[in-house]
């Protein structure tokens, strides 16, 4: 992957305050890098026919940890800042085909621990997407973590791809996903299971990532031989049956909450095939 072809992003920020006190609350939203992601009872969209509707969040800012613009000092914060930056530009394009104007999220590095809107955060945790105020959060370390950990590709792309996908659930919030998950909620409806919501949301998210990486390949052609493949070898490696099974041996299709690895990477697969958010509406789906 040519990723210093892509435009580096202002939105790139450093904590520099560590996390402490309540864990994480406020349905935070993560690609599942980590075991303990499938502990987490996160709940998700209910309304299929919203999925490209234009109604906007209406969740409160928090107050998180003291914030600075990070230099690009290092190759890892610069690779973030250009991946970040490229899907600022692709999704602007995105949104203005809609009539809208996109509201790019800040991403937060971090290390060991974070505060945040949606409470304090480990490196446990994995990447996130915190709704309550509209960032991203990604301990420096967890690039390093997908190939010891979870035996996944930690090629440019493959990292490119754990990104995309969180910023694709910023692109969930500002079509009015958290308003659809309140309503979710307040009407009882079931979230975990094999073809739950939550599953749903998640594959959609991935599907967010593909449609990313097709238009920023039209815009910047910085794919090389072998970037897709580790792309879904990713995938592959954060699919709940496949954590399940390596976590107890078994798989437990009642308590999925983000698809198994074989769906997230058709959805990614159907994203980046397509290159329209419309082909990425996964609550419609009869088969995932």
């Amino acid at each position: 992957m040519l990723w210093r072809k892509g435009r580096r992003s202002d939105n790139v920020v450093q904590s520099t305050g560590g996390g402490g006190g309540r864990g994480l609350r406020g349905r935070p939203m993560g690609i599942g890098g980590l075991i303990v992601m499938l502990i987490l009872g996160w709940v998700f969209f209910k309304d299929p026919t919203a999925l490209l509707g234009n109604g906007e969040s209406t969740s409160q800012l928090g107050a998180g940890a003291p914030q600075t613009t990070a230099p690009a000092a290092d190759v890892q914060t610069e690779f973030v800042q250009r991946v970040l930056g490229s899907t600022e530009d692709v999704w602007s394009g995105v949104f203005g085909d809609l009539g809208r104007r996109y509201q790019p999220p800040r991403l937060v590095l971090f290390r060991g621990s974070v505060r945040t809107a949606c409470g304090a955060a480990s490196s446990a945790v994995g990447p996130f997407y915190c709704p309550g105020d509209r960032q991203v959060y990604l301990d420096v370390g967890f690039f390093d973590q997908m190939g010891s950990q979870l035996n996944a590709s930690t090629a440019d792309f493959a990292r490119a791809y754990v990104i995309a996908h969180e910023v694709g659930h910023h692109v969930q919030n500002l079509l009015g996903v958290m308003r659809k998950v309140d309503e979710a909620r307040a009407r009882g409806a079931a979230m975990q299971g094999a073809n739950g919501l939550s599953v749903r949301q998640e594959l959609q998210a991935d599907c967010f990532a593909g449609v990313w990486a097709n238009r920023a390949q039209r815009q910047l052609q910085w794919l090389q031989p072998g970037d897709i493949e580790a792309a879904l070898d990713a995938a592959s490696h954060i699919g709940d049956d496949t954590l399940q099974r390596r976590a107890r041996g078994s798989v437990m299709p009642d308590s999925f909450t983000h698809g198994t690895s074989a769906q997230r990477v058709r959805w990614f697969k159907t994203g980046f095939a397509s290159g329209e958010i419309a082909r990425c509406n996964t609550f419609a789906a009869t088969a995932l």
